[in-house]
């Protein structure tokens, strides 16, 4: 199973999903391949937010490797999964595709936990650090459902 998180700059949101989902398949020894990615280019190339890399620390999972690029239509062979954090990046990644095998793919992340919500994971990016633990938190929720689905397949 590989599985791509996604979020507008791929420096917040999205290296911490995929962070906190790699910690938990390891701790669950479930051998699936984690990426993460962003809808623009603004960060391709940059390390996390040292906000995130604090807060992914804080639970001991280390996001300092990652580094910040872009989705591409060969992501959509790659993955079987990809996770949007918002509304606005699922429609972004949509429209690189008009496939249905592959639109099928993309799904909200936190339909997961608010099934049919079709709610945001806020992006903390110009929050404090509340805003941090919150995206954390709706994260970590987020990543035992998809390793509760793992085990059950």
């Amino acid at each position: 199973m590989k599985v791509l998180m996604v979020c507008l700059g791929n420096i917040c949101r999205s290296p911490l999903a995929q962070g906190i989902l790699e910690k938990k398949a390891a701790d669950n020894k479930l051998s699936i391949e984690v990426d993460s990615a962003a809808t623009s280019n603004y960060h391709i190339g940059d390390q996390a937010d040292s906000r995130s890399i604090s807060k992914a620390a804080e639970y001991e999972i280390d996001i300092t490797n990652q580094r910040g690029r872009q989705i591409e239509k060969n992501d959509f062979q790659e993955f079987d999964r990809i996770f949007a954090m918002d509304v606005s990046n699922y429609n972004n990644i949509l429209s690189l595709t008009n496939e249905k095998e592959e639109i099928n793919k993309v799904e909200l992340i936190l339909n997961l936990t608010y099934p049919n919500d079709n709610m945001s994971v806020p992006d903390p990016y110009y929050g404090g650090e509340d805003g941090f633990e919150n995206v954390y938190r709706l994260l970590d929720a987020a990543c035992d459902v998809i390793i509760d689905q793992l085990k059950n397949e």
